[in-house]
């Protein structure tokens, strides 16, 4: 079966390059081009692929997570493989909750993403080497359901305040921020302060 590809990006260069490394590849067929997300939703309806392939960033208007939100809400909707060169969690994360059958990185190889596509044709679930085991841990923390208590500490907490300025600011004692912040850490699985931080920020809780 040849995969019906649509590919998705605001730079034409780019969508140019990408279609005459992927014109060899026996097993796709690309059969559109969209330069924004708005164009990328008129062109798959009208072009039926069986995926897309879709960056990130998009310029103004919708990015490739709402790209892959609308299209995946859509009656028999493509599989989306996210193609970028981002590499951060937290978009990960996001491209993932959306229903983004795969994240790729723009430094793959043509079999590479031709492989992706017809995994992703096929319902498979398909990212960089490398990066399974980082959206694992990201999506657990993004799911560590901290209290919105526990946010605005942990937000306090990446401004560099001390325990005792954070206990100021919130109004509360300097014992009863140390037990937040003992329960954050347990959350996200760290043993301090600039673990808890960074860890928050790769998951998305923290910008």
């Amino acid at each position: 079966m040849t995969v019906r590809v649509v590919i998705v990006d605001d730079h034409p260069v780019v969508r140019s390059g990408l279609q005459a490394l992927l014109a060899g590849q026996s097993a796709l067929e690309i059969v559109g081009q969209a330069g924004s997300g708005i164009e990328a939703l008129d062109v798959v309806d009208r072009a039926r692929p069986d995926v897309v392939l879709c960056d990130l960033r998009l310029g103004h208007g919708p990015d490739g997570v709402d790209v892959t939100r609308a299209l995946r809400a859509t009656p028999d909707p493509p599989a989306v493989v996210i193609l970028t060169t981002y590499d951060h969690d937290a978009d990960i994360v996001r491209a993932v909750e959306a229903g983004a059958a795969g994240y790729l990185l723009k430094d793959a190889t043509a079999d590479e993403i031709a492989s992706a596509a017809v995994e992703a044709a096929r319902g498979e679930s398909v990212l960089s080497p490398g990066l399974t085991e980082r959206v694992v841990d990201a999506m657990r923390t993004r799911r560590a359901d901290l209290s919105p208590r526990q946010r605005e500490i942990l937000g306090l907490l990446a401004e560099g305040l001390s325990n005792r300025e954070i206990a100021r600011r919130v109004f509360l004692s300097e014992a009863t921020v140390k037990t937040h912040l003992a329960h954050v850490y347990a959350k996200l699985d760290v043993e301090g302060r600039t673990a808890a931080v960074a860890r928050a920020r790769e998951a998305g809780i923290l910008p």
